[in-house]
Order: C-alpha cells, then sequence, then structure tokens
C-alpha cells in the first residue's frame, strides 16, 4: 500500500493537540495547547470551551508543520474514548467536520492503547507490558489473548490526579506533578506513608488524606512531603508492574502517560528492569504526555487492520475500558 497521511486529533483533558503522520510509521508533525491554571484545577466545560478557541490554530499548525494541505489527507483520527465528554466533544466534532467536508475517511480510537502502540513505535518495543500513569488513568496493560488486557490499576483516583489534587491543596497550580517534583527533588526526609497495594490493583485516595492531614498540621515540610508522596506512589506503581510482567513472562516494560515523565518514577523503573534483566523504554517527552501523533498513528493501525466508520457514527464513549477493544492490527 502507498503511504498515505493521517490527521490526528486529541482531545481527552486538559490537551488539544493535531498532528500529522504518515503511514510508514513517521511523524510529520505534533502541536498541542495545553490547559493550565495558577491556582484550581480543571473544570471541564472551561476546558471544553479553551479546546474550542484553540483548535483551529492547532489544526492548521499540524498542517503547516507537516507542509501538507488537508487534501494531502486521507484519514482522520480521534480520540473516541476515554475522558471528559465536554473535551472529548470538541475533538469528535472536529474530526467529522474535516471528514464531512473534504470527504475522508474518520476513525475513533482509544485513547490508552495509543498511548501503548506510539510507544512501541517510537522505542521500538516489541512487546511490553505498559505503566500508564497519567492524570485520570493508572493501569497496568499487556496485550494477552488477543486484547490488551489490563492486569492492574487504581481503585480509586488516578496517579495525576491525586499529585494535581495534592498540589492544589498545598496552593499550587494545575499541573501539580512537574511542582510536587521539584519539592521532592529538595527534600531530606522519608515520611511514612499509607502504602495500599490491593493484589494487582493500587489505591490513593487514603493516601491523599493523609498527606492532606499531615500537611495541615504543620509538622513537616513541603518537600519532605513530596519526597515522600513520590517514593511511595511510585514503589506501588512499580511492585504492581512487575508482578504483572512476572506474571505474563514479558521482558519489556513501556511507560507511558504524563506522570511517566517524571525523571524519579523513570530511574526506578530502570533499576527494578535491570535487576530482574528487563528492559525499559520511555518514549521523548512529545510522545509521553497527551499527544495527537499517538492518535494518528492509532488511527492508521485500525484503518489499516480493515476498520472503517461512517461520519454518523462518529461520537464518543467516555466510559469504554481498554480491554474492551477489540484488537485487529496485531
Amino acid at each position: 500500500m502507498k503511504p498515505y497521511f493521517c490527521m490526528g486529533i486529541e482531545s481527552t483533558a486538559h490537551t488539544f493537540g493535531a498532528s500529522v503522520a504518515s503511514s510508514d510509521g513517521k511523524i510529520l508533525s505534533n502541536v498541542k495547547k495545553v490547559f493550565t491554571t495558577e491556582s484550581g484545577g480543571m473544570i471541564p466545560g472551561e476546558v471544553a470551551e479553551h479546546h474550542v478557541q484553540v483548535c483551529g490554530d492547532i489544526l492548521q499548525k499540524a498542517l503547516d508543520d507537516a507542509k501538507v494541505s488537508i487534501k494531502d489527507i486521507k484519514l482522520v483520527a480521534y480520540s473516541q474514548s476515554p475522558g471528559l465528554g465536554h473535551c472529548l466533544r470538541v475533538g469528535a466534532m472536529c474530526a467529522r467536520a474535516i471528514a464531512a467536508i473534504n470527504n475522508i475517511e474518520i476513525i475513533g480510537v482509544n485513547h490508552c492503547i495509543a498511548h501503548l502502540e506510539i510507544g512501541r513505535l517510537v522505542t521500538k518495543a516489541k512487546d511490553p507490558v505498559l505503566l500508564y500513569a497519567s492524570g485520570a488513568n493508572t493501569q497496568i496493560i499487556a496485550f494477552e489473548g488477543g486484547r490488551y488486557r489490563i492486569f492492574g490499576e487504581t481503585l480509586d483516583i488516578g496517579i495525576g490526579n491525586f499529585i494535581d489534587t495534592f498540589a492544589r491543596h498545598m496552593g499550587l497550580g494545575f499541573p501539580g506533578g512537574p511542582k510536587i517534583y521539584e519539592l521532592a527533588l529538595k527534600g531530606k526526609n522519608f515520611i511514612q506513608l499509607p502504602y495500599t497495594v490491593k493484589g494487582m490493583d493500587v489505591s490513593f485516595s487514603g493516601i491523599l488524606t493523609n498527606l492532606k492531614d499531615k500537611f495541615n498540621s504543620g509538622k513537616y515540610s513541603r518537600e519532605d512531603l513530596a519526597f515522600s508522596l513520590q517514593e511511595t506512589a511510585f514503589a506501588m506503581l512499580l511492585e504492581v508492574s512487575e508482578r504483572a510482567m512476572a506474571h505474563c513472562g514479558k521482558k519489556e516494560l513501556l511507560l507511558g502517560g504524563g506522570v511517566a515523565a517524571n525523571k524519579r518514577l523513570q530511574e526506578m523503573a530502570k533499576i527494578m528492569c535491570e535487576e530482574r534483566g528487563a528492559e525499559m523504554f520511555v518514549p521523548e517527552m512529545q510522545f509521553l504526555t497527551d499527544n495527537a501523533a499517538m492518535i494518528a498513528w492509532q488511527g492508521i493501525l485500525e484503518y489499516n487492520s480493515g476498520k472503517r466508520m461512517k461520519v454518523e457514527k462518529a461520537g464518543i464513549n467516555p466510559y469504554l475500558r481498554t480491554d474492551e477493544i477489540e484488537v485487529t492490527w496485531r
């Protein structure tokens, strides 16, 4: 098949992104704009309005950076699931408009699986366990029995939301992850926190309450609390990741999601993999955080495997789980 171009659109949460990718695996552009605040968190309606305001410029810049026109695009892919409904609708609306006006193919894809597949593309990992650590999602995913299975996940809030919520409690803005990381670098004393691993799953709500109580007491420094948060939460994630690797007999760990950009998590993951004779893979920053390149590439994989979708059926599914997706491209 002759190489063709796909435009990807990402809008699951705080990021609106657009990308042009070639079906032979080349990422030609990857543009995005992220909703941020100085204080407080994300209000879905406000984030969706942000996406509406920036979508036109982002879509055009993706085409310009790739040095192609909309007439060169054969396929448009968009993040269909999971995510904030308000935000997903903006991306779906853009994708439907592009497909209808230009008479091109459209495909909605799963955001979580797209993280894994872009990671496989850019790192050359073959059959990894994915530690998917982002704002709303915390899952341990691997390909087994013809599907992407979830071998462990959070029982309450995502790791990123947990970190952001505590950062907000301390008066920091959104996103809080980078600010917590910087504080943690200055931490000197480890403070005992609840370590909540239940089988293959993790829980962060109890740790969050404990951290808030400790911060409110005034007995502990911000730096030590941030340091202890990272050491505890990341150890939990890597315990269940290692258990999934052992259970599946896999020798590769792939990191994905915005929280996976944390250098301390990467360092701990590398140590764990080295100790068990496995390899650890981390995509570059632009492919770790939410991005449209992964949506474009996932669209290409599914289109090449025979998937088709009508514009009028191109809706959203905010609650669709990773393990509900039929995998036709592997």
